[in-house]
């Protein structure tokens, strides 16, 4: 699934090249991937120009002059693609991104006055673009259960540290990746800051100290940021809004290097089970 700093790379990238455009058609295959009414399109999507492009957590927002947002969820296998006078993809790593489109993994196609196009692909029908009212966004179900926003500039190492406190009796990798402790940690970024910080993705969340949350928050913050700065972790088949493919894996200190030295110590990097995940972990350097 692709995690928060691949979707921030995501509304990025659409925000320099769809905001100001104008929506004329849009088609779809799936209608669970597309739950709205027709009458609710014709009205609000048809005609209406998009005024900015969001994020919250791992889900994209899509504002329009009509007073009407398209909520996106890329869910395991979503991908945005645009192709226009430039080419824009990013989301899950397949051929679609790259391939000629739409194909049998697109779900929605909206064509733009211009004659651009933004396609919403999707293998395995999971993800979804749903229109609600701009002003009914912020008390649709999962935003109301969703945490705060890691990278945000006023959520602070005392604020992070007191939302695990809730679940004392849960492994820390666990609660990093409960989308209502924090939003948008996924397991990349829960291995790459667990290590960074020298905790065990074992230990429960009692065991973590004040020093040690503090030192996690900063760590995940930085494995994020600068994934973002790379474009995400996608390493394959990854276009951003100027060619460029995601590098944040060249970086990666433990995910998928189990074999390999650790950075850090020399011992070799493990693979594990935890928390349903593959968990990647230095069994010497971090306990």
């Amino acid at each position: 699934m692709p995690e928060l700093p691949e979707v921030e790379t995501v509304r990025r990238g659409l925000q320099l090249l769809i905001v100001g455009k104008q929506v004329i058609s849009e088609t779809h295959d799936w209608p669970k991937g597309w739950p709205n009414s027709d009458d609710d399109v014709a009205q609000f999507l048809l005609g209406a120009t998009i005024t900015a492009v969001r994020r919250r957590a791992k889900v994209l927002l899509l504002d329009f002059d009509s007073g009407y947002t398209l909520v996106t969820h890329l869910k395991m296998t979503g991908q945005l693609v645009y192709r226009g006078d430039e080419v824009f993809g990013a989301g899950h790593p397949n051929d679609s991104l790259v391939g000629p489109l739409p194909d049998r993994s697109t779900r929605v196609t909206l064509e733009f006055r211009d004659g651009s196009k933004l396609f919403f692909n999707d293998q395995r029908k999971f993800g979804w673009m749903k229109l609600y009212p701009t002003i009914e966004v912020e008390t649709i179900d999962f935003m109301q259960k969703v945490g705060p926003e890691p990278l945000e500039d006023d959520f602070t190492a005392e604020a992070f540290r007191e939302r695990f406190r809730r679940r004392a009796r849960t492994s820390i990798k666990a609660a990093l990746l409960d989308q209502t402790v924090v939003a948008g940690v996924g397991n990349i970024y829960a291995d790459e800051s667990l290590w960074g910080a020298r905790i065990d993705p074992r230990r429960l969340v009692a065991q973590v100290s004040d020093q040690e949350f503090a030192l996690l928050f900063h760590e995940l913050r930085a494995v994020m940021n600068l994934a973002i700065e790379k474009g995400g972790s996608t390493d394959r088949n990854y276009v951003d809004a100027e060619g460029k493919k995601g590098s944040y894996m060249d970086f990666a200190r433990v995910f998928r290097r189990e074999g390999q030295a650790c950075p850090r110590c020399g011992a070799a990097i493990d693979k594990i089970k935890h928390a349903g995940r593959g968990t990647h972990l230095c069994a010497q350097c971090q306990s």
